[in-house]
């Protein structure tokens, strides 16, 4: 297991709004687009990754300072 791209993983979904929305509506898909894009998982990480509390995500990202946050210049969450 590559945990260095797991922490990426979590560190984006923490800190990037539109990955996040996309992340929780659409899990498998995003993941495979980050895979697609060079972050390789593994099925079991890729398990994990989905199987966490996705209240967690947003949850945490709350309580970063804004300055850490990279926020979505959309009106709307994307669909």
């Amino acid at each position: 297991m590559s945990h260095r791209n797991v922490q990426l993983v979590i560190g984006r979904l923490v800190t990037d709004e539109e990955l996040r929305h996309q992340f929780l509506r659409a899990p498998h898909e995003t993941l495979a687009q980050l895979s697609e894009r060079g972050w390789d998982l593994t099925r079991a990480e890729i398990d994990a990754l989905i199987e966490t509390d996705a209240q967690l995500w947003s949850w945490v990202a709350v309580k970063l300072p804004s300055r850490l946050q990279r926020c979505s210049l959309r009106s709307e969450p994307p669909q």
